[in-house]
């Protein structure tokens, strides 16, 4: 089984890396899209778009198409975070020409799904949205984990309470806490325990008193949920 997992990696690898290396060509763009509808599950995004606004100018979603980046361009939308980074997907290739043709500024952020941010994480976080011309949308691949958690810091950053931002991290956008991915809520509860007796900004705790160690130490993650999670929901 893991022989057939390597063949299949490799294979996969050189198919990607040769339309890559031929981008923008009409073939490669077929590829792309051949890569995003199957490889990358687009096509469970066709109609679920995991779509809602998080507070003023500011949206979380999915991994969107193309086509979806152009209707975003035509309500307004000014710039995208994108939380799974700069990737050869064929989703990101995609993106990334949809954003240019619809004027839209495509900023590449990554976070993690399955582990608590480091500091440097969750600060270029917020050093980007800060910067991001609004309104903006915040995506990752299926807009429940990372999309959740970044949706929640862009809320604590705006000083709201840790209860309403743990509203980001809820199953209504699929996320699932009882899996790795909890330890996102974790993170989130971190700070709410210090809310109740501290005095400093969501920015400022991050870069005085947060630690990802302490998070990752006092959380664990059930095997049925992970299971879901990885096995059936195949989240990255």
């Amino acid at each position: 089984m893991a022989s057939l997992k390597q063949k299949w990696r490799n294979w996969y690898d050189r198919w990607q890396a040769d339309w890559v290396a031929d981008w923008p060509s009409p073939n490669a763009r077929l590829r792309a899209w051949f890569d995003m509808m199957v490889f990358d599950h687009g096509f469970l995004r066709v109609l679920w778009r995991n779509f809602a606004e998080v507070s003023e100018g500011v949206y979380r979603a999915n991994q969107p198409g193309p086509a979806r980046v152009k209707a975003w361009g035509e309500m307004g939308i000014k710039s995208i975070i994108n939380l799974r980074g700069e990737s050869d997907w064929g989703s990101y290739h995609l993106e990334k020409e949809a954003a240019e043709d619809a004027g839209i500024e495509l900023i590449d952020q990554r976070l993690y799904s399955r582990r608590s941010p480091y500091r440097a994480e969750a600060l270029g976080f917020l050093d980007a949205l800060e910067k991001a011309p609004r309104p903006v949308v915040i995506h990752c691949k299926s807009g429940a984990d990372r999309a959740g958690v970044a949706a929640a810091m862009a809320l604590l950053a705006e000083g709201a309470d840790a209860e309403r931002a743990s509203e980001e991290l809820s199953l209504r956008y699929l996320h699932v806490k009882a899996a790795k991915t909890g330890v996102l809520d974790a993170f989130i509860a971190h700070f709410g325990a210090y809310q109740k007796t501290g005095d400093l900004g969501f920015r400022d705790w991050l870069e005085q008193v947060y630690d990802p160690e302490v998070v990752e130490a006092g959380f664990s993650a059930d095997g049925a949920g992970n299971f879901f999670v990885d096995k059936v929901l195949r989240r990255e």
